[in-house]
């Protein structure tokens, strides 16, 4: 009994230690930071993960992590991870350097080296940070691309001798793209296919012979858009096809006889089918008619499969196009999964990784394994365990002119069912394109403010197949906006939204959506138009990209048709206060937009601030523009919809 005793005493001992310090701890534990809704400091704290390519042995993945820091631009770190999910390691790569891929030796990787404001073609060792050899041209290079053998780098670049005086002055002049092959031991270079200026994009032949190249339409001088595919080799080039069409991706199937891509019968361009044609030449071929979604990619992997990015309606998976036929690979549960990234060199293992999220996670990258995907990195997990979030739900109605339409709905954390309160109805941009499930940092901070948030996805977007796409053409104005106003009604009916504490915002195509709203209806009390279109007819020829998908008709012969659904013509109708945020460097929707529709409401003494950011392009790319973004929408939401 006595050593029973003894023996136990310690065991006590330990019990009533451990009890002691639960009962210090308890009321730390207790008080420890509660969770927050996602606020203007969790943008800076947000880190994503991407894929960009997978080693020759099929073993190792190489990744970035892109995330903002306290100030200034979004900032990149580059790991090598075990396609296990063993080993994960940050690299000591050169802070210029953005890979590409690995060489054939599985050690050094290429990409691309900033340099005087090019990219310069460049080969780092893992964990080196300097580059073993620089490949260096006037105007830079941009994609460039291993071939399957592992002994060429194709590339695209502009032929064009730098211009002396770019520091004083820009010569606006169609930017020529150039296909130029260097061999992998730096013996030579050449170009390949020297008739064709305008090339877009390249796919490298099985053997590694032959490059297949779409060939593009310039911007400026042409009011049409149709593209070609070329075969190049260092004798020449061949004619494949001609396509009145955008074309977007291209690769090699069927043993290297066939050529797969993405074009489309629409007139709102956007490429959306699998499209084939033999290598040799022939008829383009639509391969999915009567496809209900939206393919928007496809690549190629060294064993003649190609992958394709299909959206079917807000969900987003990654299919196998092979023999013809389309069938789906591989889907994450709830959200997206997309952009493949495997081997490039022929021979190599099969092994892929995918970018994968949903409305709970960040972007990650998942790995192909039995069929399914399994998530290897974690960014941002520990952030959003800290965030008080709200459902998000994907919802479908009917507008009053019978359209199905379907969307993705937002709420706060807080959120009782049925209780009408502060609603914003958000349209995306594009217009051809789409929101799909996904961490929505905007969609979430909205809600953190108290909103439900509703993101329509009206005639025009991708997903829903190409008559409900195309249904936008020349409609920009009608159609679309009742789709979105008609998300409102929605939200409504189903007792989400206070018909008097009504907002919309949209950057984009959605910005003009805002902009036409609220010079069509009164019912919204609060409205923020981020780089919207307010002048169709300035518009068109203004931005940086071709916008016949919008309307192909010429300006100077049909102005009513583009004065018609141009928000500045109705500036004297407008009574919702108006925030309105662009960029200055803006060159897809030039600010000036924003800043006539400003000028307009402010000489009718109505309710309108405009905020413009230095250096800005479409979307603001310094941390502390972003962060004023949202600080301005808070305070103008809370102001004028309190």
């Amino acid at each position: 009994m006595g050593d029973e005793l003894n023996m136990r005493l310690p065991n006590l001992r330990v019990s009533a230690v451990v009890a002691a310090a639960c009962a210090l701890t308890s009321p730390l534990i207790a008080q420890a930071a509660p969770k927050h809704a996602f606020g203007v400091d969790d943008i800076a704290s947000l880190r994503t993960a991407h894929g960009i390519a997978i080693d020759p042995a099929g073993k190792h993945l190489l990744y970035v992590v892109n995330y903002f820091g306290p100030t200034g631009p979004e900032k990149h770190e580059v790991h090598e991870i075990g396609t296990a999910g063993d080993g994960d390691r940050v690299l000591a790569l050169p802070e210029q350097f953005t890979p590409a891929g690995f060489m054939a030796d599985g050690n050094t990787l290429y990409g691309g080296y900033a340099l005087d404001g090019n990219q310069q073609l460049a080969l780092v060792p893992l964990d080196d940070t300097k580059p073993t050899r620089l490949l260096i041209f006037p105007a830079g290079m941009h994609d460039p691309v291993i071939s399957p053998d592992g002994k060429h780098l194709a590339m695209l670049r502009d032929p064009k001798p730098k211009d002396s005086l770019q520091q004083v002055r820009e010569v606006v002049q169609n930017g020529e793209s150039r296909l130029y092959v260097w061999d992998a031991d730096g013996s030579r270079g050449s170009w390949w296919c020297p008739d064709l200026n305008y090339v877009g994009e390249v796919a490298w032949s099985p053997d590694g012979r032959h490059l297949a190249a779409v060939s593009e339409m310039p911007r400026i001088g042409h009011h049409d858009v149709h593209d070609s595919i070329e075969v190049c080799d260092a004798s020449g080039t061949k004619h494949v096809a001609d396509l009145p069409a955008p074309i977007s991706g291209i690769a090699w199937t069927d043993g290297g006889k066939t050529l797969a891509f993405t074009s489309t019968h629409t007139q709102v361009l956007t490429p959306d089918h699998v499209w084939t044609v033999p290598a040799d030449g022939g008829t383009p071929r639509d391969r999915t008619p009567k496809l209900e979604g939206s393919v928007l990619g496809l690549v190629g992997d060294p064993h003649g499969t190609v992958w394709v990015e299909f959206h079917k309606g807000v969900s987003v998976e990654a299919d196998r196009f092979r023999d013809g036929k389309l069938a789906t690979a591989y889907t994450w549960p709830g959200g997206f999964a997309v952009q493949p990234v495997f081997p490039m060199l022929a021979g190599a293992p099969q092994a892929m990784a995918l970018n994968v999220g949903d409305p709970s996670h960040a972007g990650n990258v998942a790995v192909a394994h039995g069929g399914q995907l399994r998530r290897i990195t974690h960014e941002s997990d520990e952030l959003i365990s800290r965030l008080s979030l709200g459902e998000v739900r994907v919802v479908n109605w009917t507008s009053k002119d019978g359209t199905h339409l379907q969307g993705i709905v937002t709420f706060p954390a807080d959120y009782k069912s049925g209780t009408p309160g502060p609603f914003l109805v958000l349209p995306h941009g594009g217009p051809e394109g789409n929101d799909f499930l996904a961490f929505d940092w905007l969609a979430r901070y909205v809600a953190g403010l108290g909103y439900v948030v509703l993101q329509p996805e009206y005639r025009g977007s991708t997903g829903y197949g190409s008559a409900f796409m195309d249904a936008i053409y020349q409609h920009f104005g009608d159609r679309a906006s009742s789709d979105v106003d008609s998300a409102t009604d929605y939200a409504i009916s189903q007792g989400w939204a206070d018909p008097k504490r009504l907002a919309i915002f949209g950057w984009s195509a959605g910005g003009f959506m805002t902009a036409w709203t609220v010079t069509q209806t009164h019912r919204y009390r609060v409205a923020v138009e981020g780089a919207g279109i307010t002048d169709w007819l300035s518009f068109l020829p203004e931005s940086d990209i071709a916008q016949v998908d919008y309307d192909a008709r010429s300006e100077e012969h049909d102005p009513e048709a583009f004065l018609k659904f141009s928000p500045v013509m109705y500036a004297d109708r407008v009574t919702t206060p108006l925030l309105i945020l662009d960029g200055e460097a803006d060159r897809r929707v030039p600010m000036l937009q924003g800043r006539e529709l400003f000028v307009l409401m402010a000489e009718r003494h109505e309710t309108v601030r405009m905020v413009t950011y230095p250096g800005s392009p479409h979307f603001p790319a310094l941390i502390e523009q972003r962060r004023n973004v949202l600080q301005e929408v808070a305070h103008w939401l809370a102001k004028f919809n309190p």
